[in-house]
């Protein structure tokens, strides 16, 4: 398979700004991580006209993808979660080409994780869990269950990969698998959300009930990261936190973020006059 390929990506590691290729090969039957594909060729590159771009071919009886992503975007994804493959690509993928290193560089930082980046990717999850809890819980009392229980499911989804990178692991495509190690308490609330006896509308009650003292306890871990920047000055406008760039990754779910601490005593909100009669602009700082 490999000296099949290698026309398609030996020009390209000649090119100075090919940080590395890695191939990745269909093992089972049906297999996700390269879309049933065959094989998929992932080279990350410096900069390129666009930031992720595909090509399908054809060879013999087989099918391949080229997979060419920028640095910037690589990294996002990593950051977001948005493209859970790509770790797996990453991390498992045959190194084909490893320009000074990087690949295995990239590897390191992974298995790694630094705790600036943990931290970073904490605020995150504690942000999507927080705003997935408080539609789950609305659309619960309004009796739309089905619904309660789509949001209550990745809820927990995010709490397990909460807890993952709390132990300072990277949470991968096979994270029930993690958390079961790690907090097997967390995936049991899982099971019985999926697989108890209860109706529906009572698991996700009891399921409720369970998310709400974890929101409690992980909340000065989740929003560490928010507290720190909010540190660097006395007073924030919603504008500059939504745009700041250490924040900018979870700016959608920033004020559901933002409500939860001020509800929790972490921040405290800040009047300044306007023009208007009785309305004021809405300030934000760390509560002392």
């Amino acid at each position: 398979m490999e000296d099949l390929l290698r026309p398609l990506y030996q020009e390209r590691a000649s090119n100075e700004g090919t940080l590395g290729v890695l191939l990745i090969e269909k093992t089972k039957p049906f297999f996700p991580a390269t879309d049933n594909l065959d094989c998929v060729l992932f080279i990350i590159v410096q900069q390129a006209d666009k930031p992720w771009s595909i090509k399908h071919y054809e060879f013999n009886d087989k099918k391949a993808a080229l997979h060419i992503v920028t640095e910037e975007q690589l990294n996002s994804w990593l950051l977001l979660g948005s493209n859970r493959r790509a770790v797996e690509w990453v991390l498992n993928g045959k190194v084909l080409f490893n320009r000074n290193e990087y690949v295995s560089r990239l590897r390191d930082r992974l298995h790694e994780f630094p705790i600036q980046e943990r931290t970073k990717k904490i605020g995150l999850e504690f942000a999507k869990l927080l705003r997935r809890y408080y539609d789950g819980k609305e659309l619960s009392h309004s009796g739309q269950y089905l619904d309660a229980f789509n949001n209550i499911m990745h809820a927990l989804h995010h709490m397990a990969r909460l807890a993952v990178i709390e132990h300072g692991f990277y949470p991968e495509v096979t994270v029930w698998s993690q958390v079961k190690m790690i907090e097997p308490e967390i995936f049991k609330l899982y099971e019985e959300l999926v697989t108890g006896n209860e109706t529906l509308d009572k698991r996700i009650e009891l399921l409720l009930l369970a998310s709400e003292f974890s929101l409690t306890s992980k909340t000065k871990l989740g929003a560490s990261h928010l507290l720190t920047v909010m540190g660097e000055k006395s007073e924030w406008t919603y504008q500059e936190l939504m745009d700041h760039d250490e924040t900018s990754a979870y700016a959608i779910d920033l004020t559901v973020l933002l409500e939860h601490l001020i509800d929790r005593g972490y921040v405290k909100t800040v009047r300044k006059e306007t023009k208007g009669k009785n309305l004021f602009h809405r300030y934000y700082s760390v509560h002392s």
